[in-house]
């Protein structure tokens, strides 16, 4: 019965009320991720010691690869399930949820070997200096442990929504973040673990929102399942779930290459400019993150109305939620840009370090403003099960086209080139998004 009426909110409820209850907890969980990603670089940042802020911001595009692989199970098993859900194929969508989960495991365990294997030549990658070295690998080492638990929480802080549990869904994400963040204060502050603490925090937190998800299908009243005796990768389950995830996580793990290549083309001009580009991204995440949880909310009432053919309703949510998401990002830009220097004076003492973070902050923040736009119609894109849409969104803002936009801009600009290449992506790969929901949104209203 409460099942039942959890998906009421995706087929009956007003549109304004439907989005607010999917799409408010969802945010939350973002902001509580973006509070995780916060803590570890603010209480590094009050040891005072740039090197560590800069070790860090090194270590953090090797961690989010595996958000973004937990990211292509979330995401791909979202569409697939809320879409299911809509035709009322429920054993279906049992079945993909449990592949989800196992995926998850098996793919997290290989990752977790394979990068401690292989650590310094990944260190030597991602622009590690003599100076950083040892502080990045302390905290790898240590991080990449919690692999598959990382990949269970992100994947399942999507999942858990196509069954109308936004509030659920969230609570997993609150609390291993939280724990994190109490763990931060713990271990850095109280201990003196300096970086090796900020990992070990990072590794019970993501245990944590792990066991709360298993907890939720073992002991809840879940439609869905994550027994192995529902997992299948047969009924095209493994490929209807990757040929939507794939490019999901094809757009996060291009997000982690390209701060590398930033990091890396940053180390030309020293640690301190390595840091302060690590903090103007923090700043321009606010943004961000906030808006990637709203896309993320909404798309499994999408995903739903597309499956029972609600056109109308698809419609009506698209565009209240897009223009909420617009009204959204603009505020918290302009939140951000007025308060830039403080935000940024909470992570850097050093003078020439605040200076560049501050300038390159002011230049990330000029189009932040697009996010909420951007990641609703990306959504959009992936509860239609657009999955060619898909891929040409998330390798281009990321990829093919931040990625030569960085050395072209370099070699005219120079250092700030690096940071403009950004915005630039940014416009170009909108008006893409906007394109190709134009030619897909044409499509789907033929069949």
């Amino acid at each position: 019965m409460e099942n039942k009426k959890s998906m009421e909110l995706f087929s009956n409820t007003p549109i304004s009320q439907a989005v607010f209850k999917n799409a408010l907890p969802a945010t939350a969980a973002m902001l509580m991720v973006l509070v995780y990603n916060l803590a570890d670089t603010f209480f590094i940042g009050q040891t005072h010691d740039a090197l560590q802020v800069a070790a860090v911001s090194l270590a953090t595009p090797v961690f989010l690869m595996f958000m973004a692989v937990g990211t292509m199970f979330g995401v791909g098993g979202t569409s697939v399930i809320s879409r299911a859900m809509g035709e009322g194929r429920t054993v279906y969508a049992k079945k993909v949820c449990s592949f989800c989960m196992w995926g998850c495991v098996m793919v997290g365990i290989v990752m977790s070997v394979c990068m401690l294997i292989f650590i310094d030549p990944i260190l030597s990658l991602i622009g590690a200096s003599t100076d950083t070295w040892n502080l990045v690998k302390t905290y790898l080492t240590i991080v990449v442990c919690s692999g598959p638990f990382v990949l269970i929480s992100n994947c399942y802080s999507n999942v858990i929504r196509t069954e109308g549990e936004s509030t659920k869904a969230m609570m997993g994400t609150l609390l291993g973040n939280l724990m994190n963040v109490i763990l931060d204060l713990i271990f850095i502050l109280g201990f003196g673990w300096d970086i090796a603490g900020a990992a070990i925090a990072t590794v019970i937190g993501n245990v944590i929102g792990a066991g709360y998800y298993i907890a939720y299908f073992v002991w809840g009243k879940s439609l869905l399942s994550i027994s192995m005796k529902d997992f299948s990768i047969k009924d095209k389950v493994a490929s209807d779930v990757l040929v939507i995830g794939v490019p999901a996580a094809l757009g996060s793990m291009l997000m982690s290459v390209s701060q590398i290549i930033i990091n890396s083309q940053m180390a030309e001009y020293g640690d301190i400019a390595v840091a302060a580009m690590g903090i103007a991204m923090k700043v321009v995440i606010i943004t961000g993150m906030v808006c990637m949880g709203l896309g993320q909310g909404v798309q499994p009432i999408l995903g739903y109305c597309v499956g029972a053919k609600l056109w109308d309703r698809f419609q009506k949510v698209l565009r209240y939620s897009l223009a909420f998401a617009f009204l959204l990002s603009v505020i918290l830009t302009g939140v951000c840009y007025l308060f830039t220097n403080q935000i940024v004076s909470a992570f850097l003492t050093d003078v020439t370090a605040f200076g560049y973070a501050a300038q390159f902050s002011k230049i990330l923040l000029s189009t932040s403003f697009l996010f909420g736009v951007f990641y609703v119609l990306t959504n959009a894109l992936q509860a239609m099960g657009a999955a060619t849409a898909a891929l040409v969104i998330n390798v281009s803002r990321q990829g093919i086209i931040f990625i030569p936009a960085l050395f072209i801009l370099k070699t005219i600009v120079g250092m700030t080139g690096l940071v403009w290449a950004q915005p630039v992506a940014d416009v170009v790969s909108l008006a893409t998004a906007y394109i190709l929901y134009i030619n897909t949104s044409k499509k789907m209203a033929v069949q």
